[in-house]
């Protein structure tokens, strides 16, 4: 399931404190097997149920960059958007996810610097509303004037 507002770009000329924008997606076994392939991390609390069972998470959790990388799909498609370049983040993991949990990334404008083009963004990924994931990036926004 993928709930998305609608993909673009916008401008640094257009960005207004608080805008916020978000992607919704239910994390699958297929999508942490992906993960785990092209990211090479195969740690099997990711892959082994019976391994996952024996740690502090009791059952198969997705990688933390994986939900971070909704935050990614936000930043990338939509607020910004099509040209964002990323500058920075931090992150803080809070609470795991797992198979089947539908999460919901959400990125809002803290602070605008137009004359740089830069643009912070608190970050954060819900689980059934609850913070599993916080954070913060720094943007580059594209620009309708060209230089």
């Amino acid at each position: 399931m993928l709930d998305n507002l609608p993909r673009g770009t916008i401008c640094i000329e257009d960005i207004e404190m608080g805008m916020m924008r978000y992607v919704q997606k239910t994390v699958t076994d297929r999508d942490i097997e992906m993960f785990a392939e092209v990211s090479t991390d195969r740690n099997p609390v990711h892959l082994d149920d019976e391994y996952a069972q024996d740690t502090i998470f009791e059952g198969r959790i997705a990688h933390g960059m994986l939900t971070a990388g909704l935050i990614s799909a936000v930043i990338g498609e939509q607020l910004p958007g099509h040209g964002t370049i990323y500058m920075g983040q931090n992150l803080k993991f809070l609470a795991p996810v797992r198979p089947g949990d539908t999460v919901r990334a959400e990125v809002e404008v803290i602070d605008i610097e137009y004359a740089k083009r830069r643009v912070k963004l608190d970050c954060r990924c819900l689980v059934g509303g609850k913070k599993v994931l916080v954070g913060e990036a720094m943007v580059l926004a594209p620009s309708a004037k060209f230089d």
